[in-house]
């Protein structure tokens, strides 16, 4: 049984990060839309905020806020720990600006991964960094199998070599956690993830990419040449366990992809209130009692884009609540990355087009939540890949029977 209502402790979360993106993000917003590749450096203070509240014992920064510290034997009842807080700060973040989210330092994707695949002495130490995560190369997108960049141990360290791109904070975050195949003969089961320190002998950013949004965001190439790491560096166990394939690394999904959901329900829900706002102005009364109908179209049309919306946020409360309660939640993760991110682009488009003239000028932030939109239908998983895993894990079959 689900239990919708939050409880008091993320709602306090929630509305910190409510007024965080209010006072913070929203004011600057489209100052960083317009100086790509600028540093927030208002970003400093919510730098300090998050390390403080981290070393005090607060739930809000790092990998350890993705994770639960209970056994899955001692979970009773309602859990909601890490994942929540990070779905609902995502959120309401994001309401603010998802460019400048991504920007926060210590809540890089990077943080999630090493929240999913650590070992305890790995989360102690890599538990409060600010990590990006590189999956993507040249070579291909969403298929995250086709990894080519490689692992070699030497001694006491790996040696990686390869190419990352569309490497969300690669140049801004302290660490970035890489997927690299320790042994191409193996295939997939060979891919592991292993943190690499942004200081590391032979890392170096080749370029930085100019994008159609989310542009307070750096994303950038990165280079792996003889790029060297220590032993330990590798998350989870070394062992490649041909039998459990590519369960271990894909975990990290399972955690990011309710969170992308959620930046996606966070934009979903600026453009809605906007929207509303712009329409009663205008005349448009939007009615909970009547038929949609028999309603004004502009109002039926924002009727269906709330509802769909709706959706969006109890398809995310879901994934992320069954990752607090140690369920298996790779189907449910799937869903609310499919069903937000396309919901995402379809409201904040939506109201481009019923605002009007409005909505396509920079009267307003409407064309930006557009364009800033899109990426949230793509990064962590296309809408294509995520449709593909609902149907596997539906119809019980595996990728190679279903393609």
């Amino acid at each position: 049984m689900y239990n919708l209502e939050l409880p008091k402790k993320l709602k306090a979360s929630a509305n910190q990060a409510h007024q965080v993106a209010a006072s913070i993000f929203r004011p600057i917003s489209r100052k960083y839309d317009l100086a790509e590749h600028e540093y927030p450096v208002e970003l400093d203070t919510m730098a300090a905020m998050v390390e403080g509240l981290s070393d005090s014992g607060g739930d809000v920064g790092g990998a350890s806020g993705g994770r639960s510290d209970a056994p899955k034997a001692e979970l009773l009842g309602n859990s909601n720990g890490g994942n929540m807080a990070a779905l609902l700060n995502s959120l309401e973040t994001s309401w603010g600006d998802v460019g400048l989210m991504l920007s926060i330092p210590y809540q890089g994707l990077g943080n999630a991964a090493i929240a999913a695949v650590a070992t305890d002495e790995q989360l102690d130490r890599f538990g409060k960094v600010w990590a990006s995560m590189a999956i993507t190369e040249p070579s291909f997108g969403s298929d995250s199998a086709a990894v080519t960049t490689t692992a070699v141990l030497d001694g006491d360290e790996w040696v990686l070599n390869g190419e990352k791109i569309f490497v969300t904070a690669g140049e801004r975050s302290t660490h970035i956690v890489v997927w690299a195949t320790v042994d191409k003969s193996l295939g997939r089961a060979a891919i592991k993830s292993f943190v690499v320190p942004r200081d590391a002998p032979g890392l170096s950013v080749a370029r930085l990419e100019h994008k159609l949004g989310i542009k307070a965001s750096d994303t950038a190439v990165l280079l792996l040449q003889d790029c060297r790491i220590p032993k330990d560096n590798i998350l989870g166990s070394p062992e490649v366990d041909v039998k459990k394939g590519f369960g271990g690394v894909m975990q990290t999904f399972d955690n990011t992809r309710p969170l992308v959901a959620a930046m996606a329900v966070g934009v979903g829900r600026a453009a809605l209130e906007e929207l509303r706002q712009i329409l009663s102005d205008a005349g448009v009364e939007i009615s909970y009692d009547l038929p949609a109908n028999s309603q004004h179209a502009a109002a039926a049309e924002f009727l269906r884009l709330e509802a769909d919306w709706e959706a969006s946020y109890l398809l995310s409360l879901r994934a992320a609540w069954m990752a607090d309660n140690k369920k298996p939640n790779s189907l449910e993760a799937s869903m609310s990355k499919a069903k937000a991110g396309r919901t995402g682009t379809d409201v904040t488009l939506k109201a481009v087009e019923l605002a009007g003239t409005l909505g396509y000028s920079q009267h307003t932030l409407l064309e930006k939540w557009g364009r800033d939109s899109k990426i949230l239908d793509i990064f962590e998983g296309t809408q294509q890949i995520q449709q593909l895993i609902v149907a596997r894990r539906l119809l019980g079959k595996s990728s190679a029977e279903l393609k």
